[in-house]
């Protein structure tokens, strides 16, 4: 039998989630109101088992390959996140929040220094760098270069 939950109230967490509360404020919230120890990590989960939204946006066209996990934090890596997430918002998704100014600049500027390359995102597991920016080909339909026959990068599962 599994354990009892940690959640107090769940129309409560659920509304919390709903409004878009951070999990760290859900942390401080939920030790001051009920004197109980929570994590960030125990909201994903909870957010998951309820099936509630996620708040990342998933974009196979903009990474369309399974990363290795040394190369999750790359620069290159995260302007894509941070692309996907501005383009869900645009497009209407309210369970996300629109990136902060800082982000949203960082961004911008990835995105100019692309253009003025006249480049694409290229991502090679086999490399310690992982990502590369090569030059853009007529076949690039967006700012990442599609996963060919014979690329060593494995193509993203459509369920993660």
């Amino acid at each position: 039998m599994g354990r009892a939950s940690k959640v107090k109230n769940h129309d409560e967490a659920k509304r919390w989630l709903g409004e878009g509360k951070s999990y760290a404020w859900m942390v401080a919230k939920y030790k001051e109101k009920y004197g109980v120890d929570t994590s960030p990590t125990y909201w994903a989960v909870y957010r998951n088992r309820a099936d509630l939204p996620l708040r990342i946006a998933r974009d196979n066209d903009l990474i369309p390959w399974q990363v290795e996990q040394r190369h999750r934090w790359s620069y290159d890596l995260v302007m894509l996140r941070f692309e996907a997430r501005r383009r869900a918002v645009e497009q209407g998704d309210s369970n996300l929040k629109p990136l902060s100014d800082y982000d949203a600049k960082r961004l911008a500027s990835w995105k100019r220094d692309l253009t003025e390359a006249n480049a694409v995102v290229y991502y090679d597991p086999t490399t310690d760098d992982g990502f590369f920016l090569v030059p853009r080909e007529i076949s690039d339909t967006d700012i990442v270069r599609a996963i060919r026959p014979g690329d060593p990068a494995k193509p993203r599962s459509t369920d993660s």
